[in-house]
């Protein structure tokens, strides 16, 4: 039930979700005429925001004074990234099947390209935790059709990974999914949730985000059980705000899902 409109553009069925959206927020169209958006990174010290349009094999970037330009193309069908602790851009690539950084200077380094030492698939999303580890999510979505980057046979089932990039040390620290996807941590990182998205092509998709307990050690993880349960549609990338809310993408908007797990609210 809808209990308040905090703005035209947003509902409100907690109020706890009222508290964390102005009275006059609106949507705004800021840019249009894209494939498929993914991958966005707001970057405060450069006052822009980079995006992939993985289709356009495209890094394109907006900003409120100069709007949309090209920022690195081609992207190697570029799709999840976001920044490390020092500030650089971290991607997952379709088509190189690889987690890389840009450096300051402009250079690319490839972080991971393999696992066990076997290729990996697609990685599809990525978040840095605050030790300076990047854990990444790589199902086949990106080897299965040449709209995302080109067929490709797999080389070993879908998981989820944990690197070192200290050291390259590169560990799967979960692989019972169908098709992992977006992921983020808790704002003390005692929890990782991740989207589960199934199996490409599946009769039923996946619908939910499981939850994860991370360890003592920083580096392994217990549980995994179901958190929520999308509707309507299926949960990609999200991100979880500092009173530890989950802002995930459906069919009908943006969900505010609270840590209990309940839907808050929603960005239409």
């Amino acid at each position: 039930m809808v209990m308040a409109r905090p703005s035209s553009c947003t509902e409100s069925y907690d109020p706890r979700f009222e508290r964390l959206v102005l009275f006059n927020a609106e949507l705004e169209l800021l840019a249009e005429g894209f494939r498929w958006l993914e991958g966005p990174v707001w970057f405060g010290d450069h006052d822009c925001l980079l995006f992939n349009d993985i289709p356009s094999n495209r890094t394109l970037r907006w900003s409120e004074r100069h709007g949309v330009t090209t920022f690195r193309e081609p992207s190697d069908f570029a799709n999840g990234q976001t920044r490390d602790r020092q500030g650089r851009l971290i991607s997952c690539h379709h088509r190189t099947r690889c987690v890389s950084r840009r450096e300051h200077d402009g250079s690319v380094t490839i972080l991971v390209s393999q696992a066990n030492g076997r290729r990996l698939n697609a990685p599809n999303d990525v978040v840095v935790k605050s030790d300076g580890s990047i854990w990444f999510s790589d199902p086949l979505y990106g080897l299965l059709n040449d709209y995302e980057g080109g067929r490709q046979p797999s080389e070993q089932g879908p998981a989820l990974y944990r690197l070192n990039p200290g050291s390259g040390e590169v560990t799967v620290v979960a692989s019972d999914f169908d098709g992992p996807n977006g992921l983020a941590f808790s704002p003390d990182e005692r929890l990782l949730y991740v989207a589960e998205s199934g199996a490409a092509g599946a009769a039923e998709p996946r619908q939910h985000l499981r939850v994860f307990e991370v360890g003592d050690d920083g580096r392994s993880l217990s549980g995994g059980e179901h958190f929520h349960t999308i509707h309507p549609g299926w949960a990609d990338g999200f991100r979880v705000d500092e009173h530890g809310n989950l802002w995930c993408g459906a069919a009908d908007g943006v969900h505010c899902i609270a840590a209990d797990g309940t839907v808050i609210g929603k960005v239409l």
